[in-house]
């Protein structure tokens, strides 16, 4: 019998949550077949089964937390799970009779929300289900819970899923389990607000030449590349050359160090139904237009369809974020993990500005430079964003460049 082992995933993530079981017991599987999707801080991974054989069981729940090296199914030769010898048969039908008295007598224990496998390691630990504290706010029991009883000091426990089930009566409130990726970024963006000296500042290009460039070489540059030309390359292209003049912007704080980094992989926020996610265009300052384009689409294909790799994610040295999308006209973007610098784009809006003499009305975006004040001044924070709008601002510059 071969044992499924939730492995090693990346240095940072030490656990995750079983998204969707691939398999159920008694179906069959071949070595290399994936098995379960698990749902990590940063992307969804399919473990695999090492062994060909039958399903025997699944340890854990659709929803339930597991930790590296953990067994979370079984895996056996042959057709169906095997039916227990006949003293083994005899001794679980001895067993069982209890509980079914108790069934009949509809006792506490058995009126108590729990998964299979917690029931059945409390009937192994001789716990009573219902001195046992739920996490999940509706009550339900899981094996980690019946662990965690298990370990904890004898104290008398309340059962919390009464008052969980009475507080969605009235139907008011709706209780939603967060899932792990939105407890990640809560937690992270909430470490980053505590522990950086954030600033913004913020500037406006006008998109005029960017957007006439734009629809002059789009169809040419489509039948050359096979790859819309859109904005995020010229954004891509604007931020890079700016981070090569302005070195501390591409940094990032270890203990009493500074860590200039002599790459360039932009990380590109995406918004996905599981929430925000920023893969990386690597090596950004060697790729051209084209290239970055093709890059950015493929990011955002498999961020939607949830196949981005831990690879993927990892190793950003800026960030570049497009609330404009959405129709957002000015936001101070937060940063993102231990990077000092964000890039937030904002819609296109047309309004009046002065061109010389002139009222004009013009194309125009607000950015906004999210920086950590301990790493980055005014002055070098003020003067990238100011040389990021130049750029932008005189798009042919970077085009004729790439």
């Amino acid at each position: 019998m071969a044992e499924i082992i939730v492995p090693e995933l990346a240095e940072s993530i030490t656990e995750g949550t079983i998204a969707r079981w691939l398999k159920q017991p008694g179906e069959a599987v071949e070595r290399g077949e994936f098995i379960v999707e698990l749902e990590t801080d940063k992307v969804n991974v399919e473990i695999i089964s090492e062994e060909a054989g039958t399903v025997q069981e699944l340890l854990f729940e659709e929803g339930d937390t597991v930790e590296v090296g953990q067994v979370i199914a079984t895996v056996g030769e042959g057709g169906a799970a095997p039916a227990p010898k006949a003293e083994e048969a005899s001794k679980e039908a001895k067993e069982e009779a209890p509980a079914a008295k108790e069934e009949e007598t509809a006792s506490a224990e058995e009126r108590t929300l729990a998964s299979p496998a917690a029931r059945k390691l409390a009937r192994e630990k001789g716990i009573d289900l219902a001195a046992v504290n739920p996490v999940d706010p509706m009550g339900r029991i899981k094996v980690q819970d019946v662990e965690a009883h298990a370990s904890a000091p004898k104290a008398p426990q309340k059962a919390t899923a009464p008052q969980a089930a009475t507080e969605a009566d009235d139907g008011r409130i709706t209780r939603e389990k967060m899932t792990r990726r939105r407890q990640t970024i809560a937690k992270r963006l909430l470490e980053v607000r505590q522990s950086t000296a954030m600033l913004t500042t913020f500037n406006e290009i006008d998109m005029t030449k960017m957007m006439e460039l734009r629809s002059r070489k789009k169809d040419e540059f489509f039948d050359k590349n096979d790859v819309r030309l859109g904005f995020m390359s010229f954004f891509t292209k604007a931020v890079v050359a700016a981070l090569k003049k302005y070195p501390y912007v591409n940094s990032e704080i270890d203990g009493d160090e500074i860590l200039l980094k002599n790459y360039y992989d932009i990380g590109i926020a995406v918004s996905t139904e599981g929430g925000l996610v920023v893969p990386n265009v690597v090596d950004a300052d060697r790729k051209n237009f084209a290239e970055i384009e093709d890059t950015i689409r493929d990011l955002a294909i498999k961020a939607r369809d949830n196949k981005l790799t831990i690879a993927d994610m990892t190793g950003g040295s800026f960030t570049i974020t497009n609330g404009g999308v959405f129709g957002s006209l000015l936001s101070t973007p937060i940063l993102n993990g231990t990077q000092v610098g964000i890039l937030g784009m904002h819609t296109i809006q047309r309004r009046p500005v002065a061109v010389g003499d002139n009222i004009e009305i013009r194309p125009m975006m607000y950015v906004a430079l999210s920086y950590d004040h301990r790493v980055i001044d005014g002055k070098d924070s003020v003067g990238f964003l100011k040389m990021v709008k130049e750029l932008l601002e005189n798009p042919e510059d970077l085009l004729l460049g790439s």
